[in-house]
């Protein structure tokens, strides 16, 4: 946990949680223990909403099994209602894909690029298609050029299995790209480029807002680096048992894995307290 020590908040009216890696346990299913414990927060009168680096289109399986009246996609970049019409819409901009997609295939990694609704690849055999199709439960579409689709993407992926220079490429994307893009790792094995000046922490922004609830009144949650924009804005920040140390030592509290129902331990141990 940080080493700066903060009064908590006494108080939580909104909890807004990641997906990967902290809703969905390593099936990619929400539990039926985290169901429960979102339908006791529910009941007690606080509000739950989700975002992800995931595509709109991918969230589908946790809107209906939450009840979501709210969501992000896209790390921020899109935000839509449970009926999936469109509250905001951001994209990457062209320009920066362009650059990005041209530094990174030599590197090796596979681009992968959401769009009008889609999932463009060129690279139908890379070694993470297989598990990206479970997680967002739709089939990619394979093209030869990446087109005009690249002037609307609400999400660039670069995929590899050499996580060290995802993580060196990193910061390098974002000192290129400036305002045209937010370069961050999803996982381990995912650089996704997102719309500018939209994170996680816009999300939960929007969230608030649309709730009518103070961002000191918000709980957050999350296990990856694309997550601390949310404890940087919410008022109560919680890191997952399977998070690293750097990412748990952002947090004000740490609850258990996303193998061990971390998100139902977090509600009923650190949110529902707060009521």
């Amino acid at each position: 946990m940080s080493d700066m020590k903060k009064d908590l908040p006494r108080r939580i009216r909104l909890m807004v949680s990641d997906v990967d890696g902290t809703l969905v346990n390593r099936e990619k299913q929400v539990a039926p223990a985290t169901v429960e414990a979102v339908a006791r927060l529910r009941a007690a009168g606080i509000a739950f909403a989700a975002v992800s680096a995931r595509p709109p289109r991918g969230m589908k399986i946790l809107v209906e099994a939450l009840g979501l009246d709210i969501f992000g996609g896209f790390n921020g970049g899109s935000i839509l209602s449970g009926d999936f019409s469109v509250l905001e819409q951001h994209f990457v901009a062209e320009e920066a894909a362009r650059r990005c997609i041209e530094i990174m295939t030599p590197r090796g990694a596979s681009v992968w690029v959401f769009a009008d609704n889609e999932w463009y690849l060129t690279d139908p055999d890379n070694t993470y298609v297989a598990g990206e199709i479970r997680t967002v439960a739709f089939q990619p579409t394979l093209v030869s050029d990446f087109g005009d689709h690249l002037a609307r993407a609400g999400k660039i992926v670069f995929s590899s299995t050499d996580f060290d220079m995802l993580a060196k490429s990193e910061p390098e994307l974002q000192a290129l790209v400036g305002d045209g893009a937010t370069a961050r790792r999803s996982q381990n094995k995912y650089l996704d480029l997102t719309p500018p000046g939209t994170d996680k922490g816009h999300a939960v922004r929007a969230f608030a807002h649309h709730y009518g609830v103070a961002l000191d009144e918000v709980a957050v949650i999350g296990d990856m680096a694309n997550d601390l924009p949310m404890f940087e804005v919410g008022g109560l920040s919680i890191a997952m048992g399977n998070a690293s140390d750097t990412i748990k030592q952002q947090a004000d509290l740490v609850t258990l894995s996303n193998a061990e129902d971390g998100v139902a331990h977090a509600i009923e141990q650190f949110v529902l307290p707060r009521a």
